[in-house]
C-alpha cells in the first residue's frame, strides 16, 4: 500500500550465516535486526543502532546487490557521500534516499542523504513504502 494508507509491517534482515559471529559480537542478531514501516515513519533497528524518519522523507528506494562483504556487512558510514549501510547479508537490499539527510544515529553533527538495509524481502519494503521499484543501476 502507498504512502496514503501505510499499514504497519516489519521486515527482517537476512542474515547470511557466515556472519553472524562478527554480527554477534557488534550486537546484532534476527531479534535485534528489523526495519518497520508504520503510521509513525521508517523506523531501523540494528543492534544498538536505530534510524527514524518520516516515510514522507525516502524519496527513492531501489533494490542493490550483490554487494562485496568488506562494503556491506556490519554498520558502515561511506566517506564518499556519508551514506549509511546496515548489512547482515551480501546478496541484495534496498538503497534509500532521504529528501532531507536523516542524522542521530552515530553522532547528531553527521547526517545521512541514503541508507542501505539487507531485508529478506527488498520488494516488499519498496512496496511497503509506496516508491517505485527500480532495478539495480
Amino acid at each position: 500500500m502507498g504512502r496514503s494508507g501505510v499499514v504497519s509491517r516489519r521486515f527482517p534482515f537476512a542474515f547470511d550465516r557466515r556472519f553472524i559471529p562478527p554480527l554477534a559480537l557488534m550486537g546484532v542478531l534476527p531479534q535485534t535486526a528489523s526495519v518497520s514501516v508504520d503510521v509513525n515513519g521508517l523506523a531501523v533497528r540494528f543492534g544498538p543502532w536505530r534510524m527514524l524518519t518520516p516515510t514522507e522523507n525516502v524519496i527513492e528506494a531501489r533494490r542493490t546487490g550483490p554487494y562485496r562483504w568488506w562494503r556491506v556487512v556490519g554498520m558502515h558510514v561511506s566517506a564518499a557521500d556519508r551514506g549509511i549501510s546496515f548489512g547482515t547479508s551480501t546478496a541484495s537490499g534496498v538503497c534509500l534516499r532521504f529528501e532531507e539527510p536523516v542524522s542521530g544515529v552515530i553522532a547528531r553533527f553527521l547526517s545521512h542523504p541514503a541508507m542501505t538495509v539487507t531485508v529478506e524481502d527488498p520488494d516488499a519494503l519498496i512496496d511497503a513504502l509506496g516508491t517505485p521499484t527500480r532495478p539495480a543501476a
